[in-house]
């Protein structure tokens, strides 16, 4: 009654989406008689919600078997995207799944190559205070099966601030099949601060003067990749090397010196969370990384936002906590009004001390084919037909599975920086566009279609403008859980999180007809013919463009 599973794979490279249910015991054996070694990338994996390693986990091993050297272990909490190697032409993974009733699905792609070679010369070391670097062949396309890593470290005592200028990579819904990730400290171990792919500029800040970027790329399709900028700034204060928390839609991360552990009495081995199961990764300093609705984090609708608090317990070395010293740290990331205001307080007989920094919720958008929203438009301009029905889909990247996501209002305009010329699709939650449907929320997506408007009759390009809400699902009194608000109260735009975001261009059809007969005339008396046969580009070509992410995070007070 088990699903099939498990195969043995001989191909020099091979993509596997696998799903699996309860109970699952199965293991895929990659051979083949090369000089290689091999590469795998778990770039998504979702097991049963709280699972344990024990219980449920992906072990892979160095060799023909599972009798062969353990490699690595991918669980629930594995705060990184796995990439793992052979030492020679055999690898072999197991998957093992509990009795919980869920849908477990996952990506993984392998690849053979030869260390050292010169395929592999991307990536490297960066110092100083600010730096530049880009993708390999930028702005050219990059190359297939590449991974590339780049370790940055800066001055002591200072913070890394990166920013992407450029990006541009193959786009799909988990990010995984090209993407980039970026870590909090001097290695791909340290914690997971995102994960990016697609049309965008993301940005990053460390907690700490050393950050790894890398990139991973397979064999569909290619785009210009990234050129990136970092530069430093100091870390703030005295108090805050000691304990510093980063908070983002998918995790918390406590950083705990050794030196401030000695000063309050205690060691690093003796930590727990509310979870005692969740234990700290232990280099130079303590660092609890978890996702964000995990090990015992408590959430609370505060009515004007949302907070999630942990807490780490310390005990002395050799003994256990007294009631004469009682001591806790707590970390709190409250997502309220433009910003995560992430806070760490110590308590020691009922003295505390405080720390704070910041963050936000982590939110895209994209327009789909069908109303299936299982392939995004990965091209820009997105040219369309007057009345075409256009597809559009957010998505929140969070670990939590309780938040909701409602789209408020959308604006459509012939200007990227939306003038006095715009035209309302929603407003407030309610339809203005007569062609327009909202689909019912699921889980951390937001959906609606409308028809092409009238804008693409008189201007050449039309931009949209989305401002989105992210709520508790179990408040009943949040502003996603009101819906249409044709009269908003006053009261409400206290405690609405906006941020503007464009995406577009959207033109109509006859211009890319137009603009493809010139450049094809244009193509021909340059000798260009060779080109056009190879990548065939005639018509009905369909992007994308995704800039500077639109955010609206708010939970309302309860209605008066």
């Amino acid at each position: 009654g088990l699903p099939r599973c498990g195969a043995s794979l001989h191909e020099p490279n091979k993509a596997l989406r696998i799903e699996l249910n309860a109970n699952a015991n199965c293991t895929w054996q990659i051979q083949r008689n090369a000089n290689q070694t091999i590469r795998i990338v778990f770039s998504h994996f979702k097991f049963a919600p709280s699972s344990s390693c024990e219980t449920e986990s992906i072990k892979v091993f160095d060799g023909p078997s599972t009798a062969s050297p353990l490699l690595g272990q991918v669980c629930d909490d594995t705060d990184a995207v796995p990439v793992l190697e052979s030492s020679s032409d055999s690898l072999t993974f197991l998957i093992t799944t509990n009795s919980v009733a869920f849908t477990r699905n996952f990506f993984v792609y392998y690849y053979f190559f030869s260390p050292g070679s010169r395929t592999e010369n991307c990536g490297g070391e960066l110092t100083g205070p600010n730096g530049t670097f880009s993708s390999p062949n930028y702005p050219a396309p990059y190359p297939q099966f590449r991974y590339c890593v780049w370790h940055i470290q800066a001055p002591k005592n200072s913070k890394i601030n990166l920013e992407f200028r450029d990006f541009f990579l193959e786009l799909d819904r988990n990010c995984q099949l090209d993407f980039t990730a970026v870590y909090d400290g001097a290695s791909t171990a340290s914690g997971l601060l995102g994960k990016v792919c697609g049309l965008a500029q993301p940005t990053f800040e460390s907690s700490s003067n050393v950050l790894t970027v890398v990139l991973s790329t397979d064999d569909s399709n290619s785009y210009r990749g990234f050129s990136a900028q970092y530069s430093t700034a100091p870390l703030p204060g005295p108090m805050e090397p000691n304990t510093t928390l980063t908070c983002s839609s998918d995790s918390m991360r406590i950083v705990l010196s050794k030196s401030y552990l000695a000063s309050l009495g205690f060691g690093e081995a003796h930590l727990q969370l509310n979870d005692p199961s969740c234990r700290p990764v232990v280099t130079d300093s303590v660092i609890f990384s978890f996702p964000l609705a995990s090990c015992g984090t408590i959430k609370k609708d505060e009515g004007h936002s949302i907070t999630y608090t942990n807490t780490i317990s310390l005990a002395a070395a050799g003994s256990a906590i007294t009631r004469q010293r009682n001591t806790e740290i707590t970390a709190r990331c409250t997502m309220s009004n433009n910003e995560t205001l992430e806070l760490i307080y110590t308590t020691t007989n009922n003295a505390i001390q405080k720390l704070a920094a910041g963050g936000r919720y982590n939110v895209s958008m994209a327009f789909y084919e069908s109303d299936l929203f299982s392939k995004p438009i990965q091209y820009s301009p997105y040219y369309v037909d007057l009345n075409q029905t256009l597809f559009a889909e957010v998505t929140l990247h969070s670990t939590d599975p309780n938040l909701r996501v409602f789209i408020d209002t959308c604006t459509a305009s012939p200007q990227p920086g939306f003038g006095s010329l715009t035209y309302d699709l929603i407003r407030s939650g309610c339809n203005k566009d007569d062609t327009v449907v909202t689909y019912p929320a699921f889980e951390n997506h937001g959906r609606f279609k409308f028809r092409a408007f009238r804008f693409l009759r008189s201007f050449p390009s039309v931009y949209l403008q989305c401002d989105i809400v992210i709520c508790d699902s179990n408040s009943t009194n949040s502003r996603c859980a009101r819906g249409c608000i044709s009269r908003q109260k006053r009261a409400i735009s206290p405690y609405t999180w906006k941020t503007n975001t464009v995406v577009g261009p959207i033109r109509l059809k006859r211009d890319l007809r137009a603009a493809e007969h010139s450049e094809s005339l244009t193509e021909v008396e340059a000798g260009k013919t060779a080109n056009l046969q190879q990548y065939n580009f005639y018509t009905l070509a369909f992007v994308v463009l995704i800039s500077n992410i639109l955010i609206v995070v708010a939970v309302i007070l309860k209605h008066h």
